[in-house]
């Protein structure tokens, strides 16, 4: 477990996903359900997969060639908030769908060009290494930062109060091996940060993508860095590109 780097928390969380105010709207939009049947309509088989459904050629071939998990998420639409996380497990006979969830991105969708506050998710395939949040360490398997500093500030919207509960830091520009709270962005801070997986409270996000408590446990206790997890993110036009 890592120590918070605390003096700089708040500016990790005002600059990050969280955005505060308006972000507990749409409070019956499925969040929460879980969605068995994933992505792919019409396809019979689970397991034993030779690639990831719906992820084309372009960001196929970012995905790390010794990667053995990966967060898949289908966004509904460009504009839309709505999607669907699949965890994809790599076994010796091929890719298995070991569980799939409803979700929430960007409240105003997704973008090739995230800049700091467009409220959009970066589309891209970035590797997963840190994790934290406001509850005591459920078992996760990656470095887990312990800290009340995940809180949300006091101003944000009431609904959000829960979301940093559990976070996994999505390596968009940011430093990794470091706690999810490190405010560095190697690519500067008009490039945007503190892009996480992290719980859901009903509505879009200001650039991360959110999911059910279970779900995020789930993911805790399965991502492993020693089979190297990325999560592939991004609108369904663009992940088939």
């Amino acid at each position: 477990m890592r120590t918070a780097a605390v003096a700089t928390a708040g500016l990790v969380l005002v600059a990050g996903c969280g955005g505060g105010a308006g972000a507990g709207d749409g409070k019956d939009d499925g969040a929460g359900k879980e969605r068995p049947g994933g992505p792919a309509r019409g396809a019979s088989a689970t397991t034993h997969l030779k690639q990831i459904p719906e992820v084309g050629t372009a960001l196929r071939s970012r995905i790390p060639a010794d990667s053995q998990q990966i967060v898949a998420v289908y966004g509904k639409g460009f504009d839309s908030a709505e999607s669907t996380v699949v965890l994809y497990e790599k076994g010796p006979k091929g890719w298995d769908r070991t569980a799939s969830w409803a979700a929430h991105n960007g409240r105003h969708g997704w973008t090739l060009h995230h800049h700091e506050g467009d409220k959009r998710s970066p589309v891209g395939v970035f590797t997963l290494t840190d994790a934290g949040g406001v509850l005591a360490d459920p078992g996760a398997r990656l470095p887990y930062t312990h800290s009340a500093e995940f809180t949300p500030p006091s101003y944000w919207d009431k609904g959000t109060r829960h979301d940093f509960d559990y976070v996994v830091a999505i390596n968009y520009n940011r430093v990794t091996g470091t706690s999810p709270l490190d405010p560095t962005r190697p690519q500067g801070q008009a490039q945007g940060g503190g892009i996480w997986l992290h719980l859901d409270h009903g509505s879009g996000t200001s650039g991360c993508v959110s999911l059910p408590k279970a779900a995020m446990t789930t993911l805790l206790r399965s991502l492993d860095p020693k089979r190297h997890p990325v999560v592939v993110m991004g609108d369904r036009m663009h992940l088939l590109a």
